[in-house]
C-alpha cells in the first residue's frame, strides 16, 4: 500500500491510512513496520460465500488529508 500510494512509511500513521472493510469484522489491516494489506481475521470463504461461485470481499483504503 505505502509503494502504491508513493507515501513514505511514517506517513502511514501521520495519515491516518486505515482499511475499512464492509460489515462488523474487519478482515484487513494493514501492516505498522512494512505498509503491507494483511489479513486481520481468518476468512472462511464457505461461511461468508456458500454457494456463491465467485466470492469478493470489499475493503476501502481511507487516507486523511490531500494526496
Amino acid at each position: 500500500v505505502v509503494k502504491d500510494l508513493g507515501l513514505q512509511l511514517p506517513a502511514l500513521r501521520d495519515r491516518g491510512v486505515r482499511v475499512v472493510s464492509e460489515g462488523r469484522t474487519q478482515y484487513f489491516g494493514l501492516h505498522g513496520k512494512t505498509g503491507h494489506l494483511v489479513t486481520a481475521e481468518r476468512i472462511d470463504r464457505e461461511q461468508l460465500c456458500r454457494l456463491v461461485e465467485k466470492c469478493v470481499l470489499r475493503c476501502e483504503l481511507i487516507v486523511e488529508g490531500e494526496m
